[in-house]
């Protein structure tokens, strides 16, 4: 019996024990993919949180490479040497890109990159072959023409646009090279192709010299770029744009102690003109359309002569890009949003139509007049007469379908602009201002 007995504690306590360490096995299964998933999760909700700490010390990693020969740009001496570069504040990181504010030589800037390491970018094939080159015993020197050529098919591939003979090294890229000068560094030409990588520098960097409605790009170091600090507008404000800001804006002051200063209502319908310009400008002056899909305060600023200046634009699309977006496969025409650029879907072929259905000025309309012209914001002029006219043609504007009708749509822009420039003039008092706000054509064309 005693046997008997021994045997069955023997055999409980093996089930026992293979229980125990069953349990000891799951338990730190579990704790590993706990401590993994808080790992993974303190990565991606961490690593864009944005601190000045991390900022200067991206800043310092650039200048290490600058000091070690491996980038430049006419920005770096002042970065990194002389000190003429003042970091300010982290301004905001979102999925690996890097904004930080700072002044270079007094005047406000803003430092972007898309990525925060030089290394993340694909380095230059040209640079590969001339390193294959050396070692096998010879030595290719890269002419400008090189370079202008891989550039060329950079600007194809990010903005889909073919690029014309006048496209030139200097052109894309701010570094005061000599004239005389048939070859570049290595460090050179590496900090080009990793700023030709980033579509909004390339956008911008194309784009200043052909419409004021851009930010316009100062300098660059390596990987990192310099734009104009503007002052950008807020959802929360509810005139978008804030004078206090807009005094600490770069841009010059037009007005001298002599004139009026503007307030903020006054503002608004010279803000709005500048608004129908752009778009008027955006969609006729290049050669092919350029569509703003992802149109929010945030997205705009002001130069202090209240001229509308885009200052993000990795959501901007010239016609050939924005028609390979969206064409799509759909079901519906809920498939068919791409944020703010909108097409239909064939149900026929189960595919989104190629061509835009709304355009630039309904969603302007929509999103940025519609709440600057409402009663709530009027307050007691809302029921006066040229209010209640603008407030229907902002109502009709926001409606309209921009591909369907682009007669109706340019009658539509001239009786906003028409109101404006009235409402511009009661508002300041002078009669005769109304020729200033006339619509500014920039009669120059994007020809790739």
């Amino acid at each position: 019996m005693w046997r008997s007995l021994r045997g069955a504690l023997r055999c409980l306590g093996v089930k026992v024990c293979r229980r125990s360490a069953l349990l000891v096995i799951l338990l730190w299964l579990a704790s590993w993919l706990f401590l993994n998933g808080l790992v993974f999760v303190h990565r991606n909700m961490f690593s864009d949180f944005c601190t000045d700490h991390k900022s200067k010390e991206i800043l310092q990693r650039v200048c290490a490479e600058y000091q070690q020969g491996v980038l430049t740009g006419d920005l770096c001496e002042d970065l990194c040497v002389a000190g003429r570069v003042e970091y300010k504040r982290c301004l905001y990181y979102e999925n690996g890109k890097k904004v930080m504010a700072a002044s270079w030589r007094g005047v406000p800037i803003v430092l972007k990159s898309k990525l925060e390491n030089f290394s993340s970018y694909e380095a230059l094939t040209l640079l590969e072959y001339q390193d294959a080159a050396g070692g096998a015993g010879g030595e290719e020197e890269l002419s400008p023409l090189d370079v202008v050529f891989y550039a060329t098919l950079e600007i194809k591939n990010s903005l889909g646009l073919e690029t014309g003979a006048n496209l030139t090294l200097p052109r894309l890229w701010g570094q005061k090279l000599k004239e005389n000068e048939r070859t570049y560094s290595r460090a050179e030409l590496a900090s080009l192709w990793a700023l030709l990588q980033q579509e909004e520098y390339t956008f911008l960097r194309v784009l200043q010299d052909l419409t004021h409605h851009v930010a316009k790009i100062l300098g660059s170091c390596g990987h990192f770029y310099a734009v104009e600090y503007l002052a950008a507008g807020h959802a929360w404000d509810q005139y978008i744009f804030s004078l206090d800001e807009l005094m600490l804006s770069s841009s010059p002051n037009p007005w001298s102690g002599q004139e009026k200063i503007i307030n903020a209502r006054d503002m608004v319908p010279r803000v709005a003109l500048s608004f129908l310009e752009m778009v008027e400008h955006f969609e006729n002056d290049f050669s092919h359309s350029l569509h703003l899909c992802d149109i929010k305060p945030e997205n705009f600023a002001i130069r202090k002569d209240l001229t509308v200046v885009a200052i993000d634009v990795d959501m901007a699309f010239f016609e050939p890009k924005m028609r390979d977006i969206l064409e799509q496969n759909c079901t519906s025409d809920n498939d068919c949003n791409f944020f703010d650029c909108i097409s239909k879907c064939d149900k026929a072929k189960n595919r989104c139509g190629p061509k835009r259905k709304n355009s630039n000025l309904q969603v302007i309309c929509e999103k940025i007049f519609r709440p600057w012209f409402s009663p709530t914001l009027l307050g007691a002029k809302a029921g006066l007469p040229l209010q209640v006219a603008l407030q229907r043609a902002v109502q009709e504007c926001a409606e309209i379908d921009g591909g369907e009708d682009a007669q109706r749509t340019r009658a539509v822009r001239e009786q906003l602009k028409d109101l404006l420039v009235e409402l511009s003039q009661e508002d300041t008092g002078h009669q005769g201002e109304g020729q200033e706000h006339k619509m500014r054509r920039v009669h120059t064309a994007l020809h790739f």
